[in-house]
């Protein structure tokens, strides 16, 4: 854990099977600061008696995105907690161009992990998960590159995306993401 100086805000990017949340909890762990898993939240958040809760777990039911306004006000709620003063790493968002746009909270960068689709299947049929058929992680890579490519090219405009080779060790992806942060003499 390294003292902050200044608030810190990042957003992790990657295919399925790219290792993004375990990144994301490493660089978290890292800055001192909490990791934010968007889908986690959602999760937790269609388990209340709402009618938000319910329009969630229904899109989660159906496999399809949580609507983009919804999205952005439970997170928006969420990151207005003292939890985040210090610094966030946000994992699994946004997931689409129109809720990049609308995403009004200040990012140091947005790292991208970037893996083939090749490299994750293997990992993803390596986990061995019952939803992780030859299919179904067809089709998640299809919607991902379908909705990410708009969403990266947002952020490079922005001056603020960096891309990370996914395609080797935990360790070795996290060294160079502290690299290209400028955060090697911190630790």
């Amino acid at each position: 854990m390294i003292p902050i100086l200044k608030r810190m805000n990042f957003i992790l990017l990657g295919p399925p099977g790219s290792g993004k949340s375990t990144q994301a909890k490493m660089l978290a762990d890292f800055l001192g600061v909490p990791c934010l898993t968007v889908g986690t939240l959602l999760s937790y958040i269609s388990k209340a008696d709402t009618k938000e809760a319910k329009e969630i777990k229904e899109a989660m039911e159906r496999g399809t995105l949580v609507e983009d306004k919804l999205t952005l006000k439970i997170l928006n709620e969420q990151l207005k907690s003292d939890s985040y003063e210090d610094g966030v790493v946000i994992d699994g968002f946004p997931r689409s161009v129109e809720q990049a746009q609308e995403f009004d909270f200040e990012l140091e960068k947005v790292l991208y992990i970037n893996v083939s689709d090749e490299k994750s299947k293997k990992r993803l049929f390596k986990r061995g998960r019952k939803d992780d058929t030859k299919e179904a992680i067809k089709e998640r890579l299809d919607v991902y590159h379908e909705e990410t490519k708009s969403v990266l090219d947002f952020y490079k405009e922005k001056g603020i995306l960096v891309e990370i080779d996914g395609e080797r060790e935990i360790g070795k992806i996290h060294q160079d993401i502290l690299e290209k942060l400028n955060l090697t003499g911190c630790q």
